[in-house]
């Protein structure tokens, strides 16, 4: 029996994320034959996690004037058109292929916005040079506002200046694979595939990564107390 009461064609129990798999799978084969109900569905499969992808890595100064929802949905417009060439090519996993099209529309709201030339713009992309870096503003506050203690609004901004500090001082690709496993909440293998490195690099790269977000924190005034 499955998790849900179903079996596997060789009758064999499957976990949620092998029955996940299976049906997006199923989805991408009707995708690909022009089924519009299963590409709505491919999409909208992905929706909470690029719309988390969109809030954290949006410019700090278009916060409260572009909506995560309107970005990829113009995002999503454009796939349609080129969801031929990637199942012609399909050179990564269809999941991969979606985030990077979105971040792609993201640097284009940048540069529509505040006019900036490719060179300028290149300049502030993460990984591959094909998606934004998250805000450490963002990432901060994402941070500070998963903890339980209540506090004052001075205690808070307090907290918040030093977690951005300590984010900041990090190196791109640190900053991105915590950006990546603790705000879009990617696994190893899921992470490794977005990277493009091997699932053991991905896991050393991230345990390196925390070890050295907690020496940033410990290396500011106040170190790590409150937080």
């Amino acid at each position: 029996m499955r998790p849900d009461g179903r079996v596997s064609p060789e009758g064999q129990r499957l976990s949620v994320a092998d029955l996940a798999e299976r049906e997006l799978d199923s989805l991408l084969e009707q995708a690909r034959g022009g089924d519009t109900a299963a590409i709505n569905q491919l999409f909208a499969h992905q929706r909470t996690r690029l719309r988390r992808m969109v809030e954290l890595r949006l410019d700090d100064r278009l916060r409260g004037r572009v909506d995560a929802s309107d970005v990829i949905q113009e995002a999503q417009l454009e796939m349609f058109v080129r969801l031929p060439t990637y199942f012609a090519t399909q050179t990564m996993p269809f999941w991969v292929w979606v985030r990077l099209e979105v971040g792609k529309h993201i640097l284009m709201i940048h540069r529509r916005h505040f006019g900036a030339t490719r060179r300028d713009v290149r300049r502030e992309i993460g990984c591959g040079d094909t998606m934004p870096p998250a805000s450490s503003d963002a990432l901060a506050k994402e941070l500070v506002a998963r903890q339980d203690s209540p506090s004052d609004d001075a205690a808070r901004t307090e907290r918040i200046q030093r977690i951005r500090q300590a984010i900041q001082s990090l190196d791109e690709p640190d900053r991105e694979i915590l950006t990546l496993r603790h705000f879009e909440m990617f696994n190893h293998r899921e992470t490794a595939a977005v990277l493009g490195i091997s699932e053991a690099a991905a896991a050393k790269r991230y345990i390196r990564a925390l070890d050295r977000l907690q020496t940033a924190l410990a290396d500011l005034p106040g170190g790590l107390e409150g937080l």
